[in-house]
């Protein structure tokens, strides 16, 4: 009787094991899928990974290059500085050389025989010199009061006039390039004052001799109020 309940009560164990593994067992799959869920999800996140740090990589690079190219824009912008710093000195330098040439181009006179009282010139036999002794003007400095030569400081165009004065008789005076008689200013009066003027365009090289020549046999009157004149100018240069 023992072993019979003893039996019964081993086969019931055993049941109730046999039910509680069949119970467990379909439970089994779902954990098995969600490990195959978990493994694909973490082997995307891997190669989502993988992509961000080559992303990551490429960006790094594409910032490099970026910062080379800032430099380098950088260096060139500095360069280009200094490059205009140059030029503006040197342009400074050219205007300033410019400056110098203009004011040697600068020339201009303006002179009368006499600065204080009164005389008679001439007459002579030949060509005389007249030495315009009072300066009104003499831009450059090419004219001497006290030769009465004006020298080309430049080659070029120059425009010269020339006015004389005198108290009857013969008077006139002629302009001079070096020896060569250019023209001549010549008025005659038997009595009384008389008077002629005279202009020309010379073209000169640099130190040509231009003067103003008393006439053979001719004579001037100057005083104060400065009758007999000298004046020239250059017009351009050449």
């Amino acid at each position: 009787m023992k072993v019979l309940v003893l039996l019964m009560l081993v086969c019931s164990v055993y049941t109730n094991e046999i039910k509680t593994l069949s119970d467990q067992q379909p439970c089994l799959p779902d954990i098995h899928a969600a490990l195959r869920e978990i493994t694909a999800s973490l082997a995307k996140q891997e190669v989502e990974m993988k992509y961000l740090q080559a992303e990551n990589k490429e960006q790094a690079a594409q910032l490099d290059k970026q910062e080379d190219q800032l430099q380098d824009q950088q260096t060139e912008a500095e360069t280009l500085k200094k490059q205009l710093q140059e030029q503006a000195v040197n342009q400074q330098t050219e205007v300033d050389e410019l400056k110098k040439q203009l004011q040697g181009k600068q020339v201009a006179f303006s002179t009368s025989l006499l600065a204080s009282g009164s005389q008679t010139f001439g007459p002579f036999k030949q060509h005389t010199p007249l030495v315009f002794k009072h300066v009104a003007t003499n831009i450059g400095n090419a004219y001497s009061p006290v030769t009465g030569f004006f020298t080309a400081p430049l080659r070029g165009a120059y425009h010269f006039e020339w006015h004389v004065f005198g108290t009857g008789g013969n008077n006139g005076a002629a302009l001079v390039k070096n020896t060569e008689n250019i023209f001549s200013a010549y008025e005659s009066q038997p009595s009384g004052g008389s008077s002629a003027s005279q202009g020309a365009s010379l073209l000169l090289e640099a130190g040509d001799v231009v003067s103003v020549h008393l006439e053979p046999g001719a004579t001037v009157y100057d005083n104060t109020n400065h009758h007999n004149t000298f004046s020239g100018h250059m017009l351009f240069t050449m």
